[in-house]
């Protein structure tokens, strides 16, 4: 995901890990969703053959940065209209989110769509924000750079919605770390609480059903026509490698070249997901505590051994008593003082800032980290939430393998507390389940190896120290699409399109010219 963003791409283990929401039953797990029956061409014929109304983005805007994002002229937008279920393709219908940014030289190739992850980030603020500093490059002049926002997330509809602003700051505060029988059946009542706000606020059941990813390849299908692509040509980070890679199953045939960066591997279970995951974290944690201790005056002193007991020292704490923020307007509450962290630990940029928001905290003020959560949840200064999370959750829920069983969910967080001890409260397993067991609609995908006949060649490119989607995820996707691998030897969440010439040139040429690096390929930063 592009670092301007929100960096939300922790996949189950915010939900697994209580950083987010935790919640669940006892009833049996509802059983995959059958297969939905695809629609005769006939059928979705008016759908695929609509012709884009583009016009000014000024009312796609779902946030203030949004509004003045989108005033430049060389941007325009449209709604796309796809089947709000494919099963019933003459039923309700839903709207898809699109910003465009011409392609500026003659020779143009086609159209170049964006997805920045998540789930629940937005590819039209995405190509917003990349797209008038690519105006002059190979891409801006080849393509035109195509943003959209999946079903449910952002300016697309139905919104995915589950809390309103006084609920967010509710939630962010509730501590969830009780591991009595009487802790865990309050988290429950609350999570269970929060699947049924979902529901209502959402538009029902059968949006909730609807939102995974299965739809959105079929929607990115419909909107590729639309544009009057023959094929597709795709750039997809973190969750928007699950896009990727599951519409190369979907429509081997349509592909005409994917670049997935930060890959989320098919076959991976959540729960080993969740376990690599978190311990990609506890490496980033380490990696940012060892270039603190060379510096001066580093909050965690200066051995790197110690540094995980001295940030538990700092932040639990936090528990029983908050720190100040802002002037004493708000406070810091012991989940959000780690999701700060969280949100520093995507770059090794904001190392420094985690560094100023720890010092800040030892001597009571809690500010900084505040705001690093803040961008993790979309908070906008006026205290208004994007929907990013809840979009987060509900895609996770129809994508993700569900746990329903609490002897399960408390070793897998046990797995996780001790993959990445740097975020463990030190109050034992809360063995509360994550929210998707109450959901209303089961899962529409399982853990597969991806079936991708006749897909052309394909880059995946994965960085070495990787805290969100660890390099071993993109290794294992580039076998399974028979594509090439580039690799980037750094600490942070993705690359592609960050200023590393080496891996931008080799996007670059792949994307205009269709030429895959050589195997073996390594990139570092400059």
């Amino acid at each position: 995901m592009l670092p301007r963003l929100r960096l939300s791409v922790l996949a189950a283990a915010l939900c697994s890990a209580a950083l987010v929401l935790s919640a669940c039953s006892q009833a049996a797990p509802p059983a995959p969703a059958p297969p939905t029956p695809t629609p005769t061409p006939a059928e979705l014929n008016r759908f695929y053959d609509q012709v884009p109304q583009w016009g000014a983005c000024a009312d796609y805007a779902t946030s203030a940065q949004a509004q003045q994002a989108y005033a430049n002229q060389a941007f325009d937008c449209f709604s796309l209209t796809v089947p709000l279920d494919y099963s019933a393709p003459a039923g309700p219908t839903a709207k898809v989110g699109v910003l465009r940014q011409r392609a500026t030289g003659p020779d143009r190739i086609g159209s170049l769509l964006f997805n920045p992850g998540g789930p629940g980030a937005s590819g039209m603020e995405t190509v917003a924000s990349l797209a008038p500093g690519l105006a002059e490059a190979p891409l801006g002049q080849r393509f035109d750079l195509v943003g959209f926002d999946p079903r449910g997330v952002g300016s697309s509809t139905p919104t995915l919605d589950c809390l309103n602003d006084p609920e967010w700051e509710v939630e962010r505060a509730d501590l969830d770390v009780d591991p009595s029988p009487a802790g865990v059946q309050q988290t429950e009542a609350e999570n269970q609480h929060y699947a049924q706000l979902c529901t209502e606020r959402s538009g029902g059941p059968q949006v909730l059903a609807n939102a995974g990813t299965r739809d959105v390849v079929r929607d990115l299908d419909i909107l590729r026509a639309v544009l009057g692509d023959q094929k597709l040509s795709y750039l997809g980070f973190s969750y928007g490698t699950r896009i990727g890679s599951s519409y190369a199953e979907a429509f081997p045939g349509n592909v005409r070249a994917l670049v997935l960066d930060g890959a989320l591997d098919p076959k991976q279970s959540t729960i080993d997901r969740v376990v690599a995951q978190n311990a990609g974290f506890q490496h980033a944690f380490d990696a940012y505590a060892a270039d603190c201790a060379r510096q001066p005056n580093c909050p965690l002193g200066t051995d790197p051994a110690q540094a995980t007991a001295r940030f538990q020292a700092l932040t639990r704490p936090l528990i029983d008593a908050p720190a100040r923020a802002e002037g004493g307007a708000r406070t810091l509450a012991y989940p959000d003082a780690i999701t700060g962290v969280i949100q520093g630990l995507y770059l090794s940029e904001f190392w420094p800032v985690i560094s100023a928001g720890l010092s800040t905290l030892a001597s009571g003020d809690g500010t900084t980290l505040l705001q690093l959560a803040d961008i993790y949840y979309n908070r906008e200064p006026n205290g208004h939430y994007g929907n990013g999370i809840e979009a987060f959750n509900a895609i996770s829920c129809v994508d993700e393998e569900r746990i329903t069983d609490r002897a399960q969910q408390a070793e897998l967080i046990r797995r996780a507390n001790e993959a990445a001890p740097f975020r463990d409260d030190g109050r034992g397993v809360v063995a509360a389940l994550d929210p998707c067991a109450f959901w209303p609609s089961p899962p529409t995908s399982q853990p597969h190896v991806p079936q991708v006949q006749g897909l052309p060649p394909t880059l995946v490119i994965s960085t070495t120290g990787d805290p969100a989607t660890p390099y071993q995820a993109g290794v294992d996707l580039a076998q399974s699409l028979g594509g090439s691998l580039l690799t980037f030897e750094g600490n942070q969440h993705t690359v592609a399109l960050r200023g590393v010439t080496c891996v931008d040139d080799a996007v670059t040429r792949y994307l205009v010219d269709l030429s895959v690096p050589p195997p073996g390929i390594v990139c570092r930063p400059a």
